[in-house]
């Protein structure tokens, strides 16, 4: 490697991966509700996702730039075509098969967005919104109101799914990013204040379900054995594996299938559960070497479109790694969101393996 930052990165995406195969082996040990081929599914996403990252490090992220675009707009006709005619599975329609594979488009749709949006503010390098200036109107057309329609087509789009977790979560790598515009804080707190106040009138556009998992966010006892359910046995699954943890394969909520999802969107809680307090610690320790890691390289960046494209990976991993593990504690409503390079989910996985590729590439060229 020819940095110690780039260094860290493999080592700490290394941890978390087997952090994520160990809880995967156990969610899926002598078990018939999951499997075992979600643990050598993964096993081999994570075996050529290693070989990508060392690809994708080794390559100018620059060459990105041409066809950033290009990718935008084909990801967003993917996810029309999925709303059309994709595949329907745990009451939603988010896949879709090419050639014998399935995928979720709006996986893609991350890095689609992250690398449109770097492209935009590094060529507008969006001037600062000032009263007064003759030029108001095309400075916050070219400077918020632009991107902003950029980031909403995918969110309409994914939503319609529906999928609420990732429409917002493309909401927060919109907010991230322009941040990192250079928009000016009085301005960027005005817009985020209005998106904040429009918040009460999004209850009317949620389906039943929705509703339901936001009422059960408030008080997961109004329905103990439906909506509620997921949050009340992670809990008692997490609570139960205290300082050190029940041992790997030893975990009871788990083991006995009380723990719905836990291969997925609720890993955290078999990692609470059989590793306790340290092993989660663990884990959280290693998503913040790779945020720190990230943050760094976004400022060592010298060109606009990588670190546009560092805050970007940077921004959606931190946002993912914070609403799954407060979903899972109760303290987030459950939007359905994987914990990156935890949870399995082919599309999900390789998409953050891609990002961390993206970042050893931004390490390389910037000589950190």
């Amino acid at each position: 490697m020819k940095n110690k930052t780039g260094l860290l990165v493999w080592i700490f995406t290394g941890f978390i991966i087997s952090v994520g195969l160990m809880a995967l082996y156990s969610a899926s040990y002598h078990n018939i509700r999951v499997t075992n081929k979600v643990f050598y599914d993964q096993l081999f996403c994570s075996i050529f996702g290693f070989a990508l990252m060392f690809l994708l490090s080794r390559l100018d992220y620059r060459k990105f730039y041409d066809f950033s675009y290009i990718l935008y707009w084909a990801i967003n006709i993917l996810l029309l075509f999925v709303l059309i005619s994709g595949r329907h599975a745990l009451g939603a329609q988010r896949w879709i098969s090419i050639g014998g594979i399935s995928f979720q488009p709006s996986e893609l749709a991350k890095l689609a967005l992250i690398l449109a949006l770097g492209r935009y503010f590094s060529d507008t390098k969006a001037s600062p919104i000032t009263f007064g200036a003759t030029d108001f109107w095309q400075r916050l057309w070219r400077g918020l109101a632009l991107p902003l329609l950029l980031t909403l087509l995918p969110v309409i789009l994914i939503f319609k799914e529906p999928d609420l977790g990732t429409a917002l979560l493309f909401m927060g790598i919109f907010l991230f990013m322009l941040f990192a515009s250079g928009l000016r804080y009085r301005y960027f707190a005005g817009f985020l204040g209005f998106c904040i106040a429009l918040v009460p009138f999004g209850w009317h556009i949620l389906k039943d379900y929705q509703k339901d998992r936001l009422l059960v966010f408030l008080n997961p006892n109004i329905d103990p054995l439906g909506a509620g359910y997921t949050i009340i046995q992670s809990k008692i699954a997490i609570g139960a594996g205290q300082l050190f943890g029940k041992g790997w394969l030893s975990g009871t909520q788990n083991q006995l299938n009380f723990l719905p999802e836990r291969h997925t969107d609720f890993i955290f809680s078999v990692i609470g559960e059989e590793w306790g307090i340290f092993g989660a610690i663990f884990l959280l320790l290693c998503f913040f070497v790779l945020i720190y890691c990230g943050l760094g390289i976004a400022e060592q960046v010298k060109d606009e479109f990588g670190r546009q494209v560092c805050v970007g990976i940077v921004g959606i991993l931190t946002l993912q790694v914070v609403i799954n593990i407060g979903m899972v504690l109760g303290l987030c409503p459950v939007v359905g969101l994987t914990l990156p390079l935890v949870s399995y989910g082919r599309s999900s996985f390789m998409i953050f393996i891609i990002m961390m590729g993206f970042l050893l590439s931004l390490s390389n060229q910037s000589n950190v």
